[in-house]
């Protein structure tokens, strides 16, 4: 189906413009979400070191944008991960409360069982109610398969996102080259990189237009040619869908921090997200969004069904 701006007329074709995009508050935050946090960063604190300037020699000789490029490239890859699947925990706190769950990963999809809710373990009510939601997902193979092509069209929306990041931004090295206090001065200074929107860049997507509002900074490892810690302003206001499925305020702001937990396996462990904005031309919405992840640990590729018994299996954090 094209989603060209083309398609973006009315209220009708902006819906019918993004496949599995629907219009509603969950959509306007998978939109938002993936714009943000994919597009690379906002001005560094001034406290951050700075390191000496670097030769003609140096990895700072090649275009500014030759890094977002390597860089865009190896962030598909922590998004599919393809072959390489983790244990962890995962902790979010949202406008739906705080919520720690374990997470596994399967070549068919993650599958999470929550562990603790407002820093408190289950009560014994509530962990059955998850049990039972566990096991009816075993029951019911259809229901994960609807869930599974839901989270796959999350994350190819991502991966199209950061093709398109090389193009829509005009990128330049951050002078003094300001490190993260605690990055190691043993291992090679990181890359930092200023970015900004391009003018002459058109959205050619619903889920591409904030990109032409945000501006920042970037962070990324000269050997992995990963991002290392990214984050976003958005300096102007945006319509996404000519404002039917949402309008971003500025002063939104998203932080992304990621880390190598293994291999060439890289993963998100913190997200700070503080947007503005009016959902469906109707309410003006403020979205906070904590995300960390923790606890990695390596495991061999199993069935989700696999994955689900190990979950009930363990038994679960018990109070203090």
């Amino acid at each position: 189906m094209d989603t060209t701006r083309t398609t973006r007329t009315t209220p009708q074709a902006a819906q019918l413009a993004a496949p599995g995009l629907v219009l509603s508050r969950r959509s306007c935050r998978r939109v938002i979400f993936w714009a943000c946090v994919l597009t690379l960063a906002t001005t560094a604190p001034t406290h951050l070191p700075a390191v000496s300037p670097q030769t003609d020699a140096s990895p700072l000789a090649k275009p500014a944008r030759s890094w977002a490029v390597d860089c865009a490239n190896g962030e598909s890859l922590v998004i599919q991960h393809p072959g390489s699947y983790l244990r962890y925990r995962l902790h979010v706190i949202d406008e739906k409360g705080d919520r720690l769950r374990d997470q596994i990963e399967t070549p068919e999809g993650a599958v999470t069982r929550l562990l603790q809710r407002n820093g408190r373990p289950l009560t014994p009510a509530e962990d059955a109610t998850e049990r039972q939601r566990l096991n009816g997902l075993l029951a019911s193979p259809s229901s994960f398969a609807r869930y599974m092509r839901a989270e796959q069209r999350n994350k190819q929306m991502g991966v199209n996102l950061l093709k398109l990041i090389p193009d829509a931004m005009l990128w330049s090295y951050t002078p003094g080259q300001p490190q993260l206090p605690n990055w190691s001065r043993a291992t090679p200074a990181l890359i930092v990189i200023d970015f900004k929107p391009n003018p002459s860049w058109s959205a050619p997507t619903l889920e591409s237009d904030p990109l032409t509002g945000l501006e920042g900074r970037i962070w990324i490892d000269p050997v992995a040619h990963r991002a290392v810690r990214l984050e976003a302003d958005l300096a102007r206001a945006v319509n996404v869908g000519w404002g039917v499925i949402a309008r971003l305020y500025p002063g939104g702001t998203v932080t992304l921090e990621q880390t190598n937990v293994y291999g060439q396996r890289w993963i998100a462990t913190h997200i700070v997200e503080q947007l503005n904005l009016r959902a469906l031309m109707i309410k003006n919405v403020k979205q906070r969004l904590t995300f960390d992840t923790t606890s990695y640990h390596p495991i061999p590729s199993m069935t989700y069904q696999q994955a689900i018994k190990i979950l009930l299996d363990t038994p679960p954090p018990t109070r203090q």
